[in-house]
């Protein structure tokens, strides 16, 4: 008799991994396409590569060396576009040099043997571990309940901060700490997806849900279902057939972006 995958508490870890990934992509990613700051979160994608250098040469987490760089290259590129005036996408790239630059030097430095770096660029959801999930499952209940308070100024800010100036006094603090979370969220999700293809996993889902739904909440709601339904599925497919997870977790969510696609075109053309 054929045993259950289910057996094996990696496979239990990594689903729960997918579960919360998909919460906290799902709700970072609908602000992140709403507000058009793709390519902000690309560049702090890979400026957090220079804390994972640092981690190793300090002989502590790389995560947590990926966070403190994750977070002052977020808050450095709202700091320079908004108090020197420098064109946003200039900070961005300046940043995503500084940081890639960084962390290979610190590797370079690091004695003894070169660390394997594989996991922190392609993901591995298969090795996860219990803290990981931790992170995930904080930095969900965190997401949740921070959007929750204050939708209304965020969903302002997302489509006109102008307007949202006038709704309220604070919108720079919140911009600073959305950007912050976003960039802990872009952190803890490194592991599952890695830092090549994580921003596929906060930008891809939103844009299935938008395919069908043009409000806040449910794109917001559709994106945790539909980053949860090609996270697990890529998950298993990658299990059964031996290739790597992240990649193939992308790819399951492109080809759901795309039949979701040819689904609203049927819809369509049945009106």
């Amino acid at each position: 008799m054929e045993q259950s995958i289910f057996q094996y508490g990696f496979i239990i870890k990594g689903l729960l991994g997918a579960l919360f990934a998909s919460i906290t992509a799902g709700i970072a990613g609908t602000y992140i396409v709403s507000k058009r700051m793709v390519f902000l979160s690309g560049g702090i994608t890979h400026a957090s590569f220079g804390g994972i250098g640092a981690g190793y040469f300090a002989g502590v987490n790389p995560v947590l060396g990926a966070a403190v760089f994750g977070i002052l290259s977020a808050l450095g590129v709202e700091y320079l576009s908004t108090r020197h005036k420098i064109r946003e996408d200039s900070a961005i790239g300046i940043l995503w040099a500084f940081g890639m630059a960084v962390g290979i030097i610190f590797i370079y430095m690091t004695p003894g043997y070169s660390p394997n770096l594989i996991s922190y660029l392609f993901g591995s959801i298969l090795t996860v571990t219990g803290a990981d999930i931790t992170a995930l499952g904080v930095m969900s209940a965190v997401l949740i309940l921070y959007f929750t308070l204050f939708y209304r100024t965020i969903l302002y800010i997302s489509f006109d901060e102008v307007y949202a100036r006038t709704y309220s006094p604070h919108v720079d603090v919140f911009k600073y700490i959305t950007t912050s979370l976003i960039a802990l969220t872009i952190v803890f999700n490194i592991r599952m997806a890695g830092i090549v293809l994580v921003l596929s996993l906060l930008t891809i889902p939103p844009n299935i849900a938008m395919i069908f739904t043009r409000s806040y909440v449910r794109i917001a709601v559709w994106s945790v279902a539909a980053g949860f339904a090609g996270t697990a599925t890529g998950y298993a497919i990658s299990y059964y057939a031996g290739i790597p997870a992240g990649a193939t977790i992308i790819f399951t969510l492109v080809l759901l972006w795309a039949i979701a696609k040819a689904v609203k075109r049927v819809m369509l053309s049945m009106k």
